[in-house]
């Protein structure tokens, strides 16, 4: 019987020949922390009594960044100061999302192993990387012993068939999937994609698709390791003979194969409170939103501000609503303001802060007030998500949150991106 990917990578970190559902001790390729989860891994690294961490860490203030606060500076000095003693890298306010930053850095490779302090983690799968979030005691003990302990897990394999129609992007698919499968409908399964629409997607769309598997439930996803994954690591300085493609074998045993045919999708949008909850945008009444929000570690990239300076060329945000756009990282900040996006951003209305979180997670840059609508790029629509419970979100792809904050109310985007 062949192997899925899960299985592979498993199996070859452990030295063992693994299948779903064995348990297992491997090695841990990278490993990372956030400003929300950094401070408890310090103090229990200082408990384990660890001076060198056992495998590659780095850590990135990225949630609450600039700090907003005199508590947030205090975790930030902390993390600052942790990074020296350990001799571990810190990626510092205004260098970007740790999911984005740290593919960029092209430290992660094809048929890696990572562990993040972080929920969003899955979103390497799209470099073939199995990545998975664990807690900070949990990420500690990896940096005490350089490994881990895993259950295998059984692997889904979603196939995406037809062709991406016109304002339909990949986080529409992701949302569509998502409310197919339920928001536990994948628990502590591998997500196996593949299918046209898939291969066809660019390196953005497929990160988009990876970074939301956990909000199905999943473990870890998994696109293609194909030339746009090598092209991508070839560009941000990994040399070719590096990179070593993955993929799992033809008599793989999967626990169930999805097909989804999005020939005819139409622009999604989940409603408050769930990801799981997605809508044809014409089935949704005409919602008047007050904020629309632009970036976090799903929607943040650079193909995602060009769709949005497609539709916001020579147009206005409407009266009253709040647009927020936060680049993923500093490198996408600089490409954007080389092509004149952010211009094209500022002259419309945006408002443009420091490559982050803050807005996605609530802790700063645009927290809702009682009783607001939002329409976000974000992965997350829980109450209380963006720091007021009290607040309503709904999620969407870049080009309808651009959409919707030009109409004041939440607007199918195809008809801004008909040619002028």
């Amino acid at each position: 019987m062949g192997h899925t990917i899960a299985e592979k990578i498993l199996s070859n970190h452990s030295g063992r020949d693994l299948e779903a559902g064995d348990f297992t001790i491997c090695k841990v390729d990278f490993t990372f922390g956030q400003d929300g989860t950094s401070a408890i891994i310090i103090d229990r690294m200082k408990e384990l009594g660890v001076t060198v961490p056992k495998t590659a860490f780095c850590m990135v203030i990225d949630h609450s960044s600039p700090s907003p606060n005199e508590g947030v500076s205090r975790v930030h000095k902390k993390m600052r100061d942790a990074g020296r003693q350990f001799g571990a890298e810190l990626y510092d306010i205004g260098c970007g999302v740790c999911h984005q930053v740290i593919p960029e850095s092209g430290r992660i490779l094809p048929g890696d192993l990572v562990l993040g302090a972080d929920s969003h983690t899955c979103t390497y799968g799209a470099l073939g990387v199995f990545s998975t979030g664990v807690g900070s005691t949990d990420l500690a003990v990896t940096l005490a012993n350089g490994k881990n302990w895993f259950k295998v897990p059984e692997t889904f394999k979603i196939i995406v068939k037809g062709k991406l129609p016109k304002g339909v992007f990949a986080k529409d698919v992701i949302l569509y999937i998502i409310t197919q499968v339920g928001a536990s409908g994948a628990t502590y399964k591998a997500v196996e994609f593949s299918g046209p629409v898939i291969d066809s997607l660019d390196m953005d769309g497929r990160f988009t698709i990876c970074n939301m598997v956990v909000e199905m439930g999943a473990k870890c996803g998994f696109t293609p390791v194909d030339k746009k994954v090598i092209d991508w690591l070839s560009g941000r300085g990994v040399k070719t003979k590096k990179i070593k493609p993955i993929s799992a074998d033809k008599d793989a045993r999967y626990e169930k194969v999805l097909e989804f045919d999005i020939s005819r999708l139409a622009p999604q949008v989940s409603r408050p409170h769930s990801v799981d909850s997605a809508q044809p945008i014409g089935k949704l009444k005409a919602v008047k939103i007050n904020e629309a929000y632009l970036g976090t570690c799903t929607n943040g990239r650079l193909e995602d501000l060009k769709i949005a300076a497609k539709i916001l060329r020579s147009r206005k945000v409407a009266k009253g609503v709040k647009f927020i756009i936060a680049p993923a990282s500093r490198t996408i900040l600089l490409e954007a303001l080389r092509l004149g996006l952010i211009d094209v951003f500022i002259k419309a209305g945006a408002v443009v802060v420091a490559p982050g979180c803050g807005p996605c997670v609530g802790t700063h840059n645009g927290i809702p007030a009682d009783g607001e609508s939002v329409i976000s790029t974000a992965n997350r629509n829980f109450k209380g998500r963006m720091g007021n419970p009290s607040a309503f979100i709904y999620l969407a792809s870049p080009a309808t949150v651009c959409a919707s904050a030009v109409n004041g109310k939440i607007s199918d985007p195809r008809k801004f991106l008909r040619k002028r």
